[in-house]
């Protein structure tokens, strides 16, 4: 988190959640994307008046990053450090960003009017339909404070999320996630970013919503130097099944392809931590054991990745 300038604070009399949106995240509120190298890496921004960069605030202080798509009424990722969990109580009450509908507008985050109509987000109503959440992309349960907690709960933040998958396999995984992070990245700065990816071929939600496809998630730990010391990814779909877990490269891969072969990186491309590993293995000598160390290659996939390099290697021997 960061505090607001005083010319800004004096512009938020009163305190409560507030929304900015801004031409460049770089600018404004840098401070949620990983910096590998020393370098503000954030996740890919496609170009297009449909995609909004939105600073959220609470309590005059920047919480997250979200791109929001306004064409699809949901958002494409939220970007945000993991500083610990605070178990958080959760407000349930869901506001709309006055910024998208007029730029003109202020920017603290408001309850809808029944008798406006928004053309640029989604709704309270447009979730009224049976099996389907308000999925959390940056959630309650890794807020560092409350405040942060009340800041997740605007629509902008929120997109279609099977029921069964909320409260069942995209909850594990966030659990998983917060787990590692809290054992493998204590002392490291701590990033993460949650997205998804819209369903074109499905009715959208009181066709006005698009449901995603797919949910996924990824982390990266740097060390003081700026030294990436862990990584990886997670990509579900939107059902009760599952959740993948991958490295972050083979994660940029599959969500380019997702996205209908848009490049799409989650942490421009710096933050592969399995490529690191598979090349210092690789200069030391590839062996089983070293394949098979949960340090190393955290994942099946990178495990896999690791093996038929050993045995490619073994072959040609």
């Amino acid at each position: 988190m960061i505090l607001l300038s005083p010319v800004l604070l004096l512009l938020l009399a009163l305190s409560g959640c507030f929304t900015e949106v801004v031409d460049d995240f770089k600018n404004t509120c840098p401070q949620f994307f990983v910096n590998p190298g020393g370098i503000r890496s954030p996740p890919t921004v496609f170009t297009g008046k449909n995609y909004k960069q939105i600073c959220q605030i609470r309590n005059n202080m920047y919480e997250y990053a979200t791109l929001y798509d306004t064409d699809n009424k949901i958002p494409v990722f939220s970007a945000y450090r993991f500083e610990g969990l605070m178990h958080c109580t959760r407000i349930e009450k869901w506001y709309i960003e006055p910024q998208l509908e007029d730029i003109s507008k202020g920017k603290k985050m408001q309850k809808e009017e029944s008798k406006v109509q928004y053309i640029h987000q989604a709704v309270n109503d447009d979730y009224s339909i049976k099996g389907f959440h308000r999925g959390h992309l940056a959630p309650v349960f890794h807020a560092e404070t409350q405040s942060c907690a009340d800041a997740t709960f605007t629509l902008t933040n929120a997109a279609p999320q099977n029921s069964s998958f909320n409260q069942g396999q995209w909850k594990k995984t966030e659990k998983d996630v917060a787990t590692l992070l809290e054992n493998k990245c204590k002392g490291n700065s701590r990033y993460i970013v949650t997205g998804v990816v819209p369903d074109n071929t499905r009715p959208p939600l009181h066709n006005r919503v698009t449901v995603p496809s797919h949910f996924w998630t990824a982390y990266c730990c740097i060390d003081n130097n700026h030294r990436v010391t862990a990584s990886g990814g997670y990509l579900g779909k939107n059902e009760n099944v599952p959740v993948e877990a991958l490295p972050v490269g083979e994660l940029d891969k599959r969500l380019s392809a997702l996205y209908g072969q848009r490049p799409f990186q989650v942490f421009g491309g710096k933050c592969d931590k399995s490529i690191t590993n598979l090349a210092l293995i690789q200069s030391r000598g590839l062996s089983l054991i070293l394949c098979l160390d949960d340090d190393l290659f955290p994942t099946l996939f990178e495990k896999r990745k690791c093996m038929t390099l050993l045995h490619q290697e073994r072959k040609g021997r």
